[in-house]
C-alpha cells in the first residue's frame, strides 16, 4: 500500500478546507508525511471535484504519497486516482476492484463489525477501517466502536486496519497499541493552518509507542 513509513492518514474537508486551502494544508501535511491523502468532498459539482481531486493527485505524486478518492469509484477512475474507499452504503467492493484492477488500493469503512471486515476483505479489499472510537467532529452521530475491536480484528485478519473517529495527538498512541496500523485524522490535522506541525507531532507521537 503506502511505501513509505508513516502511519497517518489525513481525509480532506471541504468545510476546513474551502477553497484555495484545500492544496495549501494538502501540501503542506503532505510534506510533512503521510501514509495516505484521501479526498472527501460531499458537496460541489462533478467539475469542481474532479479539477480538485486532479490537482491533488499532482500533488501526491511530488510527495510519492498514495490519493484516495472518498466514496465515488467513477471520480477514482476518472483523474487515475491510487485508490477508493468505499462506505457501506457506496457501492459493491467486488465491483470495484474488478474495475480498478488489482492493483489499485481498495479502502471499506466496517463501523463496529469483524463481520463487516470479513465480507470486505472476502470482495477483495486492501484495507478494512474501523470507528469511531472517540468523540469526532466530522461524524459527531456515528456508531462508537471499542479499542478491544482492533486488538480481536489484528488476530482474525491479515489485512492492514486504519482507525477513525476522533483521533488527535493524545489518544493516537492507543489505537496502534490496540492493534491499528494507521489513523486516520480530519479535524486534528486541518481545523488549523498548520497541519504540518499536527503530522510531525502526532508521528513523533506514534514512533514512540512502537518503539516502547
Amino acid at each position: 500500500m503506502s511505501s513509505n513509513s508513516s502511519k497517518i492518514y489525513a481525509i480532506t474537508d471541504s468545510q476546513l478546507m474551502p477553497g484555495e486551502l484545500l492544496l495549501e494544508k494538502s501540501a503542506l501535511a503532505l510534506k510533512a508525511g503521510l501514509a495516505f491523502l484521501q479526498y472527501r468532498r460531499k458537496g460541489g459539482t462533478d467539475e469542481e471535484r474532479q479539477q480538485e481531486a486532479t490537482q491533488l493527485l499532482k500533488l501526491c505524486r511530488q510527495y510519492q504519497t498514495p490519493l484516495i478518492i472518498n466514496d465515488d469509484l467513477a471520480l477514482a477512475l476518472a483523474v487515475d486516482a491510487d485508490g477508493v474507499h468505499l462506505g457501506q452504503q457506496d457501492g459493491s467492493i467486488a465491483d470495484a476492484r474488478q474495475q480498478l484492477g488489482p492493483n489499485k488500493i481498495i479502502g471499506a469503512t466496517c463501523h463496529d463489525s469483524l463481520e463487516l471486515a470479513q465480507q470486505a476483505i472476502n470482495e477483495g479489499t486492501s484495507y478494512i477501517a474501523f470507528g469511531r472510537f472517540f468523540p469526532s467532529n466530522t461524524k459527531p452521530n456515528a456508531k462508537p466502536a471499542s479499542l478491544n475491536l482492533l486488538a480481536q480484528a489484528k488476530l482474525s485478519f491479515d489485512c492492514p486496519i486504519v482507525a477513525i473517529g476522533g483521533i488527535n495527538h493524545d489518544n493516537a498512541g492507543q489505537v496502534i497499541t490496540a492493534g491499528a496500523d494507521y489513523v486516520a485524522v480530519v479535524h486534528s490535522l486541518f481545523a488549523g493552518d498548520q497541519p504540518d506541525l499536527q503530522v510531525s507531532r502526532m508521528q513523533q507521537t506514534l514512533n514512540k509507542v512502537e518503539s516502547a
